[in-house]
């Protein structure tokens, strides 16, 4: 399972020694947010210790000190996800408001009616509810990449979908609901084949999977902060620079502007331009602590660990009786949902959680999906690189005890 020191990266992690319901906590909640490291949390005291003023706007030392440190974190994601150009990474409160950046921006100037959206069957609710109420403004059309009962794209199905009205496609990376790694270079070669652009929702991937938006030559790239064991209500968007030039600010206010008369207004430069207002300044400097933290155990190693971990937790809680799992697709990432025959998954979620054992039950802001498997939700353990086998053997333990309960 890899060859980092697991017990010194628990080690840095606060929250995973207290007890929940007189037990020793086992967080397996990770793809809602993963907890943070002493290393983050020791950033943002330090932030408001020692630094707290607004960025971009004041002269003073603690506003040129804060402006700095924000600016790092724009280089560090620029590294940290191999982008061209720093003013390409745009930093916004997470993934669905850089989502929705796009659909407006890019979806209300470019897209008009009848042209065609792609996304996919397997979406988060926050890749497809702004991509409806553009084609509600626009008339424009939503298809959708049909998905197999293993939960994998149909890739030729998603081949037949374009056409001379398609403007725009987007897809997850990796699926909140059933880990399914998608093939996103192949994905977003196909796109561009038909001269489309792509954004990649990237929330479930970051954390997990090592980023080249190069590499990939993906238009947009969306992720937050809180899932890559950084700060609430930061994230990232990343745009080329020749389409994000194109776009229209998202919002107006402070620091998007070059020059306001009652007459006219100027619009700033890159990334500025998407950047109205003051920001969520601490979890933007903070981030770049989680980007290091990540950074100093190295993504490839995570990877392992957890693949190893994720096919451990599979083997054990296949043993399960009335088990079925919903998303077994041959490339997935660090999430397992599953159902039980006869059970609730709510039901099974109540009894971990006596058990000290955070998991997440029900749709998972990907109704379609459910409804695709034609179930209410299921049970989901979506891991991280602080999980161990040990907790494994304890969540098994627990579905089993759940089933007997239950049953």
């Amino acid at each position: 399972m890899g060859t980092f020191d697991i017990l010194n990266i628990r080690n840095d992690f606060p929250i995973l020694d207290r007890q929940v319901n007189g037990k020793p906590l086992i967080y397996l909640d990770n793809g809602a947010t993963t907890h943070k490291p002493k290393q983050v949390i020791d950033a943002v005291v330090r932030y408001y210790a020692d630094m707290n003023s607004n960025v971009h706007r004041g002269v003073h030392y603690l506003s040129q000190i804060s402006t700095d440190a924000f600016e790092i974190t724009r280089r560090k994601v620029q590294a940290f996800i191999n982008a061209a150009h720093d003013h390409e990474v745009i930093i916004t409160k997470g993934t669905t408001e850089a989502i929705n950046i796009v659909a407006t921006c890019y979806g209300r100037p470019f897209i008009g009616k009848d042209d065609e959206i792609i996304i996919s069957a397997m979406e988060h609710h926050s890749n497809i509810v702004p991509w409806q109420m553009l084609c509600e403004e626009k008339g424009c059309k939503l298809r959708i990449i049909p998905m197999n009962e293993r939960g994998e794209l149909d890739l030729d199905g998603y081949r037949s979908l374009f056409s001379e009205r398609t403007k725009l496609v987007s897809f997850t990376y990796v699926s909140n609901a059933l880990g399914t790694v998608n093939p996103v270079k192949e994905m977003i070669d196909i796109a561009h084949r038909y001269n489309v652009p792509v954004l990649v929702d990237g929330a479930q991937a970051i954390q997990h999977l090592a980023v080249d938006v190069r590499a990939l030559d993906v238009d947009f790239f969306a992720f937050s902060g809180h899932k890559m064991y950084g700060p609430t209500g930061v994230g990232v968007l990343y745009g080329k620079e020749e389409l994000l030039n194109k776009m229209p600010p998202y919002q107006g206010g402070g620091d998007m502007i070059k020059d306001v008369t009652f007459e006219k207004t100027t619009y700033n430069e890159l990334p500025f331009k998407f950047e109205a207002g003051t920001p969520n300044i601490e979890a933007g400097i903070c981030l770049a602590e989680a980007i290091d933290y990540i950074n100093s155990i190295g993504l490839d190693a995570i990877k392992e660990y957890e693949d190893g971990l994720l096919a451990y937790a599979t083997e054990q809680l296949a043993r399960v009786e009335g088990l079925r799992f919903i998303g077994t697709a041959a490339h997935k990432s660090s999430v397992i949902s599953f159902v039980v025959d006869g059970i609730h998954p709510y039901d099974i979620g109540v009894i971990l959680d006596k058990l000290g054992i955070a998991v997440r039950t029900g749709h998972h802001c990907a109704q379609p999906v459910m409804d695709g498997f034609q179930i209410p939700g299921t049970v989901r353990a979506s891991l991280a690189m602080y999980n161990t086998a040990e907790e494994i053997d304890a969540l098994t333990s627990g579905v089993e005890r759940a089933v007997r309960m239950l049953k």
